[in-house]
């Protein structure tokens, strides 16, 4: 007799921009099971997952919700799973980039792309020091960030010098802060480019004034059901912003699949502009939870989270395996 199926497990800690997903879970009949990253425990002697796969949806905006502990334990849990030899979406280098923007920047750099110049600190006293050695305005972003959180503009050194005075200046859970010059995207828009299985499957602009750096797709096109502390529809128009499904030269998305590949990222944002000044392309942030733009049918033509769970099935266990055998019969039969 058969056994039967392993529930999905799906690790995740934002109360509401996971419903497209479990919807379609749910359409398709397949067995999943909802885990509250927040509040979260595992035993480290189990040798077996109760769980055919897990899809890591965990934030790094969790702490502006209360939850940062879940951004830590999520690093063990990731490793614990693949011990156990457990697939994981998302695992746990691509928790590692997620969750620090310097290894973001170290990445860029180990693959010869270009981002805005940029120095590490992990004490507010280097701030200044650094943005000595930028050219103004620069922007000071905590390493543990999401959803644009921690992110402080200056324009003068000055006024650097008075915020770190003052205490002002905070690092984050974390206490590292990038210290970075703020670029004037070309056309007043940036670029988000979204991948799944290390390919390109949209890309989106997303037009700012650059006074909001809240730039989550998914609280960008929803019409909510209510008014939510954070970023909805009714403020587009007085924070400026609007998105546009457009496609990437190829040499971008042949980067931002390098990107992916690099991160071992699933599914993924990769952020980048252009600067006005020079027309170069610099990428900026590597996004691993991707939760896709909201009302995407008609933002970019089709249903990613339909797209998403083709991906789940295939990843299954049994599914995976079949899949690995057909790929290697042709080649073992002419040995």
């Amino acid at each position: 007799m058969a056994q039967p199926q392993k529930p999905i497990g799906i690790y995740y800690e934002h109360p509401e921009w996971f419903k497209p997903l479990f919807a379609e879970l749910d359409r398709r009949g397949l067995p999943y099971e909802k885990i509250d990253a927040a509040h979260h425990l595992f035993d480290p002697s189990e040798t077996e997952s109760r769980y055919s796969l897990v899809v890591n949806r965990m934030s790094s905006s969790a702490y502006l919700r209360g939850h940062g502990q879940g951004i830590f334990h999520t690093a063990g849990f990731a490793t614990h799973l693949e011990r156990i030899g457990t697939r994981i979406i998302n695992g746990s280098v691509a928790t590692s980039i997620e969750t620090n923007k310097a290894r973001q920047l170290s990445l860029f750099a180990s693959l010869g792309l270009k981002y805005p110049k940029s120095f590490v600190v992990n004490h507010a006293s280097r701030v200044p020091d650094a943005a000595r050695q930028l050219q103004f305005p620069i922007v000071v972003k905590v390493n543990i960030g999401g959803s644009g959180a921690g992110i402080i503009r200056f324009d003068t050194i000055e006024g650097v010098q008075a915020a770190v005075e003052a205490g002002q200046i905070d690092l984050g859970i974390d206490q590292t802060a990038v210290v970075q010059e703020y670029v004037t995207p070309r056309g007043g828009n940036i670029h988000r480019v979204e991948t799944l299985d290390g390919k390109f499957l949209y890309a989106m602009k997303v037009f700012t004034t650059g006074e909001s750096f809240n730039l989550c797709p998914a609280e960008i096109c929803q019409i909510p059901e209510e008014q939510s502390a954070e970023f909805c529809l009714t403020e587009a128009p007085k924070k400026g912003i609007q998105v546009e499904a457009f496609t990437p030269p190829a040499e971008v998305i042949e980067a931002v699949e390098r990107i992916v590949a690099a991160a071992k990222i699933d599914v993924g944002g990769i952020e980048y502009l252009i600067d006005d000044r020079t027309g170069d392309v610099l990428f900026y942030d590597v996004n691993a939870l991707s939760n896709f733009v909201a009302d995407a049918v008609n933002v970019v033509g089709f249903d990613p989270y339909a797209r998403f769970v083709d991906y789940l099935e295939s990843q299954l266990p049994g599914v995976a395996a079949t899949a690995v055998a057909t790929e290697v019969q042709p080649e073992t039969a002419t040995v």
